[in-house]
């Protein structure tokens, strides 16, 4: 596919998606790991045969300069471990842009190193903010990559009322990594990556 789909009405769905997934009940959610930073939950998706996954801590910061270290900007390289590189290819407006980003390899290289071409759409959620994002076929596949897919993704940053200076972050992530590889493996490395996604973006704010 060559040509980018009109940013408005799929960022429009995108949003609505994410506000879908945002109000499943808890009894359809499994739990996948729980660490000090985070807990994760997952449920099959209703986009491919792999899970949905759900991630949810507290964070010490303000929900702005949160969502500033996830979404594509200048901070995310510097901290994110699991990605290698990253370019913005188109910007629409200020909060709505395509990038492409590359990701190191995982489970000593069972997962090889991954690219992604992701629409990104950052839009205010009752106090807070959500910042989202889904694949498109678009651009050429670079060598020594294999292109995976992020199907329906966003992170909801909301303040707690009730502890001023720290935010809810809640991030539902589906991505199929495609290339040839066991289930059992993908499995294992999703939750564990959510899980040091909180740990890491921790220690990025408070330096």
């Amino acid at each position: 596919m060559d040509h980018l789909p009109s940013p408005a009405p799929l960022a429009t769905r995108l949003r609505n998606t994410l506000v879908q997934y945002h109000s499943v009940g808890d009894s359809e959610w499994r739990l996948a790991k729980k660490t000090k930073d985070a807990t994760v939950w997952r449920k099959p998706s209703e986009e491919f045969s792999g899970y949905l996954y759900k991630a949810q801590g507290v964070v010490e910061d303000v929900t702005n300069r949160i969502v500033d270290h996830i979404r594509p900007g200048p901070y995310r390289l510097d901290w994110d471990s699991l990605m290698t590189t990253m370019d913005i290819m188109e910007t629409f407006e200020e909060n709505c842009c395509v990038m492409r980003y590359t990701t190191a390899g995982q489970l000593w290289n069972i997962i090889a190193p991954r690219e992604f071409v992701d629409f990104s759409y950052t839009t205010s959620y009752e106090d807070g903010l959500l910042t989202c994002g889904i694949s498109l076929d678009y651009g050429e596949v670079r060598p020594n990559f294999v292109r995976g897919f992020n199907h329906p993704c966003g992170w909801f940053c909301v303040p707690l009322t009730d502890c001023p200076g720290h935010s809810l972050l809640t991030g539902y992530i589906q991505t199929e990594l495609r290339g040839m590889l066991p289930q059992s493996a993908v499995d294992t490395a999703m939750s564990g990556t959510l899980a040091n996604f909180y740990s890491d973006l921790k220690k990025a704010l408070k330096t």
